[in-house]
């Protein structure tokens, strides 16, 4: 099927230049780039936060209870805040 697609003249030319020197044609690099484009992995937007649990038991005792302040007080004791 033919289409149609505007290239800027700066990428075009260097995109010629490219192929020329790996000997294909554009027609390959474009396919080849839509091909690689298709089977990419989750489309941008999609954040995927990797898995950082670790093992452990939770908090200990003595902040289970007591909120971010507390922990927050505890983190920065004998620090000047």
């Amino acid at each position: 099927m033919k289409t149609t697609v505007d290239i800027p003249d700066a990428l075009l030319a260097a995109v010629k230049e490219f192929a020329a020197q790996r000997r294909t044609t554009l027609k390959a690099l474009v396919e080849q780039g839509l091909r690689q484009v298709l089977h990419r992995g989750p489309p941008p937007g999609e954040f995927q936060l990797r898995d950082a649990r670790f093992r452990g038991q939770g908090l200990q005792a003595e902040f289970r209870d007591g909120g971010w302040e507390r922990i927050r007080d505890a983190a920065y004791s004998g620090r000047g805040g």
